[in-house]
């Protein structure tokens, strides 16, 4: 009976706000410090909730769209669980049974998790409202989840063990993509882990326009360890780490100064952005709904041929989809699928630069057999080595698409993995109308890279003031300072890019850099950087075109406990 109450409550709530975004919700609520505390989101009025839901329509959090993702992938056989789930049904729930629990139970089940890890799990309404996302609302695409854990985790724990970090933070990808391998946000982050551009470059995970790694499932982890214990070296609180892995290490150390320089999740969620004050509830929800599916009556759907039926051959030479699927008769869509970094079809592989592809496991021994054969093989549409070998010089972050008949900014956007608001912003286009022929420009990485290789910029710690003067723009004054549009943005807490003659705006302008001639290479030079407040080696790093955290911390004789002080001076090693 007092299951049953639970469930109808629950149920109740959900038709009634499933207009809405978690943080949507959040915002939505009179008291958000009595949500804090523990007030039931039952306790809302329902006439509240109405009046909102006549107002307006929220979209789904990122978090919920990359749940819905796994709709789109085809290789799921719902129909068939991993192991039988006569046997994992423990508790004799009936197949269409959603168990809902009181408060009680699920904070002795989190003490309980909480006793077996390093991370501080808590139980509070935030995460019960995640812990509703994914048991109840989206409960079978939770299964999804649950089927794809056993490809990916048993890899996700061998780089976090080799790494030192808790073997827990493998759920990070569950809130991160869902463990969509393809997937993709409006923001440009791609891939299991979700990572921007940027941040990406940083960990050594290149993009080109044949080849982005931040798809490749195992250079991904490995870079997600490197930059997560990054963040801990900042940090030293894993909760804070998963903040500035979702929003920044910016917003999180904005947050912190906002609250009075409490290093603690909690206290700096007010302050944080309205994205990442769901982030950790979801990271502590999917770790509980994970260990206990059963007791909520759900069992993960087999992923079919993405657990059972592929495996890894190694590309020596030149190859390209088309050879694979023409002579070994390797479907496309399952090449496309499961090896996403490659962009074009094309694998520019060398001898002394081989790559690893994942392909159907029946077609394994036919490629072994046929390897040199496959390399020179001419397909049909007259893909030859030598417009392969064309391709792969013409490597560019820069692309230029030619409208095509029938074609729409959607359609393009999809083509390339980048949204269409960054269409819009690379085109200078307000709408979304299109004319046959014209030309478009896309950055197959999502981002264009402006930084300028060989400057490298350091910055004053001391403040300037720029006044805008007439047909200035944000661009323009950014060019002048050697500094980024958002840059400008952040410093002067700007909302648009509109200005007006004579504001006044902070900025920070570059500092000459002492630089030294490496004795070593004669195509390198050592800048010598000065930490400023705030400095991390992620933000140094990010600074300098092709320069990673590895590479300052050895240049430095730095290692993982070291901590940087205000003034002290790096070697920097640049390519000129």
């Amino acid at each position: 009976m007092l299951k049953s109450k639970f469930l109808t409550l629950s149920l109740l709530f959900f038709f009634s706000a499933s207009v809405f975004s978690q943080s949507e919700v959040e915002e939505l609520l009179p008291d958000s410090n009595a949500y804090l505390a523990g007030d039931t989101l039952q306790n809302v009025s329902a006439a509240f909730l109405e009046e909102q839901n006549n107002q307006m329509f929220f979209e789904d959090s990122p978090i919920v769209r990359m749940l819905d993702s796994l709709y789109q992938i085809r290789y799921f056989n719902d129909s068939l669980h991993i192991f039988d789930s006569a046997i994992l049904n423990r508790y004799g729930y009936s197949p269409q049974e959603i168990p809902v629990f009181p408060d009680s139970v699920y904070r002795q089940r989190i003490e309980q998790l909480n006793r077996e890890t390093t991370i501080p799990l808590v139980y509070n309404q935030h995460v019960l409202d995640f812990i509703n996302l994914y048991a109840v609302r989206k409960r079978g695409l939770s299964s999804r989840m649950l089927g794809l854990s056993y490809v990916y985790f048993p890899m996700f724990e061998e780089l976090l063990d080799r790494y030192n970090i808790p073997l827990e933070m493998k759920y990070l990808a569950m809130v991160e993509s869902a463990l969509n391998p393809t997937a993709g946000s409006r923001m440009g982050a791609k891939g299991l882990w979700q990572f921007m551009y940027g941040t990406g470059k940083v960990y050594n995970l290149k993009v080109t326009s044949l080849v982005d790694d931040r798809f490749d499932p195992y250079k991904s982890t490995e870079a997600a360890c490197q930059h997560m214990l990054d963040l801990y070296d900042i940090y030293e609180d894993w909760f804070l780490v998963l903040a500035a892995y979702n929003s920044g290490a910016g917003n999180v150390n904005r947050a912190i100064r906002r609250a009075g320089g409490a290093k603690d999740y909690w206290a700096i969620w007010p302050y944080l952005p309205r994205e990442t004050r769901g982030y950790v509830p979801a990271f502590i929800a999917v770790n509980y709904v994970m260990n206990y599916a059963s007791e909520h009556n759900l069992y993960p759907v087999h992923p079919g041929m993405m657990m059972m039926g592929t495996d890894t051959v190694t590309v020596k030479d030149l190859l390209s989809f088309e050879q694979l699927h023409e002579m070994l008769k390797v479907p496309k869509e399952d090449l496309k699928f499961f090896n996403p970094q490659f962009k074009a079809g094309i694998i520019p592989a060398t001898p002394e630069n081989p790559y690893v592809i994942r392909i159907p496991s029946e077609f394994v021994g036919d490629y072994i057999n046929n390897e040199q054969n496959l390399y020179s093989y001419k397909t049909k549409k007259g893909v030859e080595r030598e417009t392969l070998q064309a391709e792969v010089k013409k490597v560019s972050d820069r692309t230029t698409h030619t409208v095509k008949r029938g074609e729409n900014l959607g359609m393009i956007a999809k083509k390339y993995r980048v949204s269409v608001k960054q269409l819009q912003s690379w085109n200078n286009m307000r709408g979304t109308n299109l004319q046959v022929g014209q030309k478009l420009v896309v950055f197959s990485s999502g981002t264009p890279d402006n930084t300028p290789s060989e400057t490298p910029v350091a910055r004053s710690t001391q403040s300037a003031t720029h006044i805008v003067k007439k047909g200035e723009t944000l661009g323009a004054i950014a060019t002048k300072y050697k500094c980024s549009v958002t840059d400008l943005r952040e410093w002067n807490n700007l909302k648009s890019s509109n200005l007006q003659i004579g504001q006044k705006l902070r900025v920070f302008p570059a500092e000459q850099a002492t630089v030294q001639t490496a004795s070593t290479n004669g195509n390198s030079k050592y800048i010598t950087y000065t930490v400023k407040s705030g400095d991390t080696l992620w933000d140094i790093a990010r600074k300098y075109d092709g320069v990673t955290v590895d590479q300052i911390k050895k240049l430095n004789n730095l290692n993982s406990k070291s901590k940087l002080k205000i003034g002290q001076k790096l070697k920097i090693a640049v390519v000129s």
